[in-house]
């Protein structure tokens, strides 16, 4: 059986956010700007990596691949994984700093280009829930797009377990 490293999942997501997918609400082209387009170019090399052969992306920055069923079953649904790409225009996409916190611990975190950005448990509680978790936060001057980016992560972590594991039959039946 695989065995996914929290290790490699923070790696993957932490390259995913330094590449800038602002979007511009001012822009009737779709994506909104070309840029976004640099991320589903990595999304698909990464595709290609794992051994899928049947991926590609089109002009929209939509990404696209298949897996193969491995089940012996007929007409076996073909799985969809859907996620944007793009992040918001609020805060720069440029120059994100992505921070590994390896063992939160409950503190405060002061984010060190903007130390008036401040994560704290009386603001977000639901931090109490990764105690002793890797949190990744930005440095403080850009937004991280964990929204997009970390279901990109997720999706490819599945692809990563299907394509690694053809033999095991649970997932196709």
């Amino acid at each position: 059986m695989i065995q996914i490293s929290p290790d490699n999942i923070a790696d993957r997501f932490m390259r995913y956010v330094q590449i800038d997918t602002q979007s511009d609400p001012t822009s009737t082209a779709h994506p909104t700007t070309e840029k976004q387009k640099d991320l589903a170019k990595l999304l698909l090399k990464e595709l290609y990596g794992m051994g899928i052969t049947d991926a590609g992306t089109d002009e929209f920055g939509y990404v696209y691949a298949t897996i193969p069923s491995n089940s012996d079953k007929k007409n076996i649904p073909v799985i969809c994984f859907c996620a944007h790409v793009d992040t918001a225009p609020d805060c720069s996409g440029t120059n994100v700093k992505p921070i590994l916190h390896r063992y939160y611990d409950g503190k405060d975190i002061v984010l060190p280009d903007d130390p008036s950005q401040v994560l704290r448990m009386s603001d977000s509680p639901y931090l109490k829930n990764h105690i002793n978790s890797g949190v990744i936060t930005t440095s403080g001057t850009t937004l991280l797009g964990a929204d997009d980016k970390s279901g990109c992560g997720g999706y490819y972590g599945s692809c990563f377990i299907f394509c690694a594991e053809p033999g095991d039959k649970t997932w196709g039946n």
